[in-house]
């Protein structure tokens, strides 16, 4: 049992009343320990735009990244620490309530992303300090299973500090559940493993990776609704990468690196989230010191990026972020400056404009739309 286990998680009675017609719970992790740290939930009117203020709904020590399940009853989050921990949860799709299933140890120190490969009977997770990633079996009943695949990451790249071994950011399925892609900052590669959804088993594919410029740094990654494109953003080089990909062979070749930054901005930055939003026409990513969100139009044959629009994400540090189901509605948080904030999508250009006041969100990293479970 991981140190998770040691700490009560102790669930809460989340906010009430039930649900109006025009609203969704939107849940937030964070990254902390102690008094406050766990995960919040919160009540977004897709009609209006109002967030209300975060509650905790339960206690969890460095709950910083999770997934949400389509059916709308199921929570699996990373525990950041070494060794780390991965949790499942019940969630009460009327009330919000979160119920603890079970924790797993993670195979690796930091779990700092997690995620469900398409058939979503398997929940996949990064380690980052321990340089690796894994996948576990869902049960019937929502709890996490045992451990099925595990893929190990060697290698270093030239930032001095940030890649002395292997660190790895993430992990996702590719729209054929063939395969399962892994961005490692500290490598500079995107590691592709062959995975057996039957199973879950993953193995390295032939060839085992692509590689990245030297001092990229990737971080998350993401495809388009249609499966041809794959686009990395790196955190140490403040780009964007884009990649044709090949679901039958499992490959992958780079079309296009942009970058997330305007010209004329100098000082120090790291990207952290990439998305794309709902209708595949769109791609965002987050700037932490421009503190801003960049905006891409995507071209529906080449896939090429063309910039849209830089603007300030409301706060220091942006985060994470997620649209809402209609792609109508984008939340983002700021983690230094500990709120959220709403903004509303142009469904023509793609552009933001920010929508009410910050919301205060104490150290919040990951946010979720809960799903209509339909």
């Amino acid at each position: 049992m991981s140190q998770l286990g040691a700490v009560a998680l102790t669930a809460m009675l989340a906010v009430s009343p039930a649900l109006g017609a025009d609203e969704s719970f939107v849940y937030f992790g964070t990254d902390a320990k102690g008094p406050g740290a766990g995960i919040a939930v919160a009540r977004f009117n897709t009609a209006t735009g109002a967030l209300t203020p975060p509650e905790i709904v339960v206690d969890a020590p460095r709950a910083s990244f999770f997934a949400i399940h389509p059916d709308a009853r199921h929570l699996y989050a990373s525990h950041a620490g070494s060794p780390g921990a991965l949790s499942a949860y019940a969630i009460d799709p009327a009330t919000g309530r979160l119920t603890l299933l079970n924790i797993k140890s993670a195979s690796g120190a930091d779990p700092c992303y997690a995620g469900l490969d398409q058939t979503h009977r398997f929940m996949l997770d990064a380690n980052y300090s321990g340089a690796n990633i894994e996948v576990h079996a869902i049960g019937p009943d929502g709890a996490l299973g045992d451990r099925t695949g595990l893929g190990q990451h060697t290698g270093r790249s030239i930032h001095p500090r940030r890649q002395k071994a292997a660190y790895a950011h993430s992990v996702i399925a590719d729209p054929t559940n063939h395969f399962l892609l892994a961005a490692d900052l500290g490598a500079d590669k995107v590691f592709i493993y062959r995975f057996d959804e039957r199973t879950g088993a993953i193995a390295p594919h032939d060839p085992p990776s692509v590689s990245l410029a030297p001092g990229s740094g990737p971080r998350h990654l993401r495809f388009t609704p249609d499966g041809k494109q794959l686009y990395v953003i790196n955190e140490l080089a403040n780009t964007i990468t884009g990649f044709d990909w090949d679901g039958q062979a499992g490959k992958a070749r780079e079309f296009q690196t942009v970058p997330t930054l305007p010209t004329d901005f100098k000082a120090e930055n790291t990207t952290a989230e990439i998305q794309i939003a709902p209708g595949g026409k769109f791609l965002y990513g987050t700037n932490r010191g421009h503190d801003s969100i960049v905006v891409f139009s995507i071209n529906q044959s080449s896939g090429a990026l063309t910039l849209v629009q830089h603007i300030s994400s409301g706060g220091k540090k942006p985060r994470n972020f997620t649209f809402d189901s209609t792609g109508n509605w984008l939340i983002c948080t700021n983690h230094d400056s500990k709120n959220a904030v709403v903004f509303k999508v142009d469904q023509a250009s793609g552009k933001l404009i920010q929508h009410g006041d910050p919301v205060p969100t104490p150290t919040a990293y990951c946010v979720r739309f809960l799903p209509s479970g339909k």
